[in-house]
């Protein structure tokens, strides 16, 4: 898979890119991430790529000239064969859930731009006919931890990323069910007076699989439950 991002701050994403999962993927020919400075496509002395927003109003709107010209430039730089899926990171578009990183990961290469100061101009909205994606209900500086978050969220369910295939299929919000992934646990069988349960040592892989899966339940419902301060029981 190809992901590009188009950025005003390249330089952010370098360790995060070389880092263990991402860096594998990428020395084992199965990620390709490029970057693209907004800037590279500005003009005049100062290589402006923000303004004020005509009406008034607090901040700076990046400008569409160099923003559509990056992105087309990126969309260029591909065969007809692979087209290219764009999104566009902001706190208007669609919430990222598991099942829409399923839908992005299923994509042969994305296009992720990343906002900056107050936003984008309506017109690079209109111009690029976009994807819009939000990470969450809070606003960040830039898209660029945004795209990060999409980028994580994605690699890890393309085929040979991650060591054991079977761990994207577990994973919480993942399969048939959207289940968030209830409690594991690992060496030593007792720390400090707190023990493994009994049934996960006991080799029978039925009773693993259906107290799993209670445990599952149980966790999904309290992360659902209305803030009352009290957890719903799950039987």
């Amino acid at each position: 898979m190809r992901i590009d991002v188009v950025t005003l701050f390249p330089e952010m994403f370098q360790g995060f890119l070389e880092g263990s999962l991402l860096g594998a993927a990428q020395k084992a020919g199965l990620l390709d991430i490029r970057l693209s400075n907004i800037r590279d496509f500005a003009t005049g002395v100062h290589r402006q790529v923000d303004d004020r927003p005509y009406g008034g109003g607090p901040g700076m709107l990046l400008m569409p000239g160099p923003v559509v010209d990056c992105v087309e430039s990126v969309l260029a730089d591909a065969p007809a064969s692979q087209p290219a899926h764009v999104a566009m990171l902001t706190p208007a578009g669609r919430p990222l859930t598991q099942q829409v990183a399923e839908e992005l990961a299923s994509r042969e290469r994305l296009v992720l731009l990343c906002g900056r100061y107050e936003g984008f101009d309506q017109r690079v909205c209109d111009t690029l006919a976009a994807d819009q994606i939000s990470i969450g209900d809070y606003v960040l500086s830039g898209g660029e931890v945004a795209a990060m978050v999409v980028i994580d969220a994605v690699a890890r369910l393309l085929p040979g990323v991650l060591g054991d295939e079977q761990s994207a299929v577990d994973d919480s919000f993942s399969g048939t069910d959207r289940l968030v992934e209830g409690p594991q646990y690992t060496r030593p069988r007792e720390f400090r007076g707190l023990r493994v349960p009994d049934v996960l040592l006991s080799g029978d892989h039925g009773q693993i699989a259906a107290w799993r899966h209670k445990q599952a339940l149980a966790a999904t419902s309290r992360r659902t439950s209305p803030t009352t301060g009290q957890p719903t029981q799950t039987s």
